[in-house]
């Protein structure tokens, strides 16, 4: 290990090297270099540890190089890397499309589509959709995010910094209101804040788009860079109804809720509903660019040999790691640990959020936790500023930290799910810190 470190370029020569090779569009949280990873932990080129409540933007449920995914991988590549699924067919595809079909909600008979990343599942679900319907138009929510494809960026809310100058974009996109109880008019109670947004949701079908005209609606059960906002039971269960009694397909863009970061396999299992199809990526191969859309074997099938798939879909390599994967999670349990780390994390919060007025609401589902950053309490005002403050400081002082929402103000909890509670403490004492550094600065 000494040697090849002496053969390596230092920090700094490599952060030079970044600035004039890699444009600036592709951002860095932090500027650090990562050298080896494990678990939840990151040992940078200077030998600095950086606590991961990231995880690769959620792709790490089982954590970095855990043994048995890497074991699948190297025995793999010795076999082969890639004979091209659509050219010969390997067990790797078929036997990682029956798991997904098995484990995926949904009483009904299942087909799986390979892919190689989330934005390629969405737009293979909605080719698929179109076909089966005959149909055209496509329902995304406000505040959804969907991929960066001309037609994923079509369908995200969020302009900066996913949208600005890049369009035109497709056409036949509509955003659906999609429930966000944190800022209901107080006046209303949340079941009347949840009847009137279903209300808003059948107007919408009446004064923007017709149902007639509409292939599928795509909904992330728990909207993910819209800042891990949680729909209302009642209203997730309203959209699917309404999909079955219009004859749209039912798409659920489990991407990054997926693969028990719920705590649940996923997400969906919480509201005691199924999609037609079920969009999956990130988590499902612990790194290695994989995706998939899984559901209706009548909807999956309607397209003809020759019309889905792509050079590199369902890498042999990636599907050995997602099989494995899926091994571990019942393997060690991680579903009750997810749920364990999310409680954990939350207990945190709500004692951080007696000390400073400026921690709004805190919300999860298993362990996907958000803390939304306002103004105060009372006014709810997003405060980007200091949710910036924040993440910057952990960043700098070896906690890995992501922010998230529409006005960049919630700061989101993406652990592997394998963290252990030393690791989880530590990365919850430097949170800690940089929440007092942001006080210290009001109080100047």
């Amino acid at each position: 290990m000494l040697k090849e470190r002496i053969h390596m370029m230092s920090t700094k020569e490599l952060q030079v090297k970044r600035e004039k090779y890699i444009p600036k569009g592709v951002s860095n949280g932090n500027l650090n270099i990562a050298y080896t990873a494990s678990g939840a932990t990151i040992v940078d080129l200077d030998q600095r540890e950086w606590i991961d409540f990231a995880g690769a933007i959620g792709t790490l449920n089982v954590g970095h190089s855990h043994p048995t995914v890497t074991a699948a991988v190297k025995s793999q590549v010795d076999k082969f890397l890639h004979p091209g699924f659509n050219v010969m067919m390997y067990e790797g595809y078929i036997n990682l499309a029956e798991k997904l079909c098995e484990i995926t909600p949904g009483d009904f008979e299942k087909q799986a589509l390979l892919l190689n990343s989330g934005a390629e599942a969405v737009e293979n679900a909605i080719k698929v959709s179109r076909k089966y319907t005959g149909r055209q138009a496509v329902v995304s929510f406000v505040r959804g995010f969907h991929g960066r494809t001309n037609l994923t960026m079509g369908m995200t809310s969020k302009v900066k910094p996913y949208k600005f100058g890049f369009g035109p974009f497709a056409p036949e996109i509509y955003q659906a209101p999609y429930p966000y109880l944190y800022q209901k008019p107080a006046q209303l109670t949340d079941e009347e804040y949840t009847d009137l947004m279903i209300e808003r949701f059948k107007e919408f079908f009446v004064a923007t788009v017709a149902p007639e005209t509409v292939a599928c609606v795509v909904m992330e059960p728990v909207q993910g860079e819209g800042g891990f906002v949680i729909p209302p039971k009642k209203f997730v269960s309203f959209v699917r109804d309404f999909c079955t009694e219009h004859g749209i397909v039912f798409v659920a863009d489990e991407i990054q809720t997926g693969f028990g970061r719920t705590g649940k396999m996923f997400a969906m299992e919480h509201f005691d509903v199924a999609a037609d199809l079920t969009t999956v990526s990130k988590s499902l191969a612990a790194g290695l660019p994989l995706s998939g859309v899984v559901g209706k074997k009548e909807i999956l099938n309607a397209a003809s040999p020759g019309e889905l798939g792509g050079t590199y879909a369902g890498s042999p390599v990636a599907c050995a790691a997602a099989l494995a994967v899926i091994d571990v999670i019942n393997e060690e349990n991680l579903l009750a640990r997810s749920e364990a780390i999310g409680q954990k994390i939350e207990n945190k919060l709500m004692d951080l959020q007696e000390q400073h007025e400026f921690i709004g609401e805190i919300r999860r589902l298993g362990s996907m936790v958000a803390m939304e950053i306002v103004d105060n309490p009372l006014n709810k005002a997003p405060n980007k500023q200091k949710t910036s403050e924040i993440t910057k400081y952990a960043n700098e002082n070896g906690l890995l930290l992501l922010s998230a929402g529409l006005n960049s103000n919630v700061i989101r909890f993406l652990t592997p799910l394998v963290i252990t509670d030393q690791e989880l403490d530590r990365g919850l004492a430097i949170l800690d810190d940089a929440l007092q550094q942001s006080y210290a600065k009001i109080e100047q």
